[in-house]
């Protein structure tokens, strides 16, 4: 199931929390929603899931309207908030058993829908143990198995791998993956690495706004502007290297990386690449080209810059 929004307006008082967006999230796409704190991710996520009523806008859930029908758009919306309310005196099954009921999962289906979460999510060895038993990261992946008991087509999940270690984020990180395959997935994070390297497209919001919106490869292509190489020559004067560097006719900007290893940054005019010109100039004088690499903007450069305050 697709999510759609129109023009989706909330405010608290005299703040705007999200301010007039629009979005789509396709089924089998995984979206993943930046902004720093109070930008407005978690009041977009809530209003999805009918914890709070947008003042003004349309939210679907493929053609179920949010705003008409909450409680049929519930039974498709499986959802993981940031604080992860979970039972811990139950053990984790008798808690997914429950949370199964609660979501209208008929009674003779129960067991088959706990047991195949529980596979899911890999928590087989953990199912008898009580939560408060479990690590942060076991407690995660049950509460992504109480978001996933009812096979809703949407999950949505804030902030999944907030205090996990290392190891844990990898281990959610290919389980939103497998998930995403077969579902509609938004989730927000702080890790921009973790984004990347789960999601299939990228959304920043900013004060209530949106400010970016596309895959990691197309933020970068509209933040570098101009081609950015990285250069190492060796077999010539670094004085010499930086001056042929300067004239030739496709480079804007020269500037020294590292003058121990005459490591240089050659940035290009707009709309040209300088690579075969570097590569031909070194050939011409008898200089080393030991590195010659194309310098990516970071995606947390992108965000630093879409979202500081002015």
């Amino acid at each position: 199931m697709d999510i759609v929004i129109e023009n989706m307006t909330k405010t608290y008082g005299r703040q705007k929390a999200v301010d007039n967006i629009s979005l789509q999230v396709k089924t089998g796409e995984v979206l993943g929603f930046l902004g720093p704190n109070g930008a407005g991710k978690t009041t977009t996520m809530k209003a999805i899931t009918s914890f709070l009523i947008p003042d003004s806008g349309k939210i679907f859930i493929g053609n179920i309207s949010v705003n008409d029908n909450p409680q049929e758009a519930k039974k498709n919306i499986g959802y993981l908030p940031e604080n992860n309310p979970l039972y811990e005196d139950m053990p984790v099954i008798d808690y997914l058993q429950f949370c199964a009921g609660i979501e209208g999962v008929a009674k003779d289906k129960i067991n088959d829908k706990v047991r195949k979460v529980i596979q899911t999510c890999g928590i087989t060895r953990e199912k008898h143990k009580k939560i408060s038993e479990l690590s942060k990261g076991y407690k995660q992946r049950v509460g992504l198995a109480q978001a996933l008991i009812h096979d809703p087509e949407v999950l949505i999940l804030d902030e999944p791998t907030t205090g996990l270690d290392p190891n844990q984020i990898v281990e959610i990180r290919e389980l939103i993956k497998k998930i995403g395959k077969e579902k509609t997935v938004i989730l927000s994070s702080h890790i921009l690495a973790e984004v990347e390297a789960t999601c299939d497209r990228i959304m920043i919001i900013n004060k209530g706004k949106i400010v970016a919106d596309g895959t990691a490869e197309e933020l970068r292509g509209q933040a570098q502007g101009s081609e950015m190489l990285k250069v190492t020559i060796e077999d010539g004067s670094l004085d010499d290297i930086f001056k042929g560097l300067q004239l030739l006719n496709t480079v804007e900007l020269v500037d020294f990386a590292d003058k121990s290893t005459q490591t240089f940054q050659v940035k290009s005019k707009p709309g040209q690449s300088s690579r075969r010109e570097v590569f031909k100039l070194c050939v011409e004088k008898g200089w080393t080209l030991t590195q010659l690499t194309f310098v990516e903007t970071r995606l947390e450069d992108i965000f630093r810059e879409l979202t500081l305050e002015n």
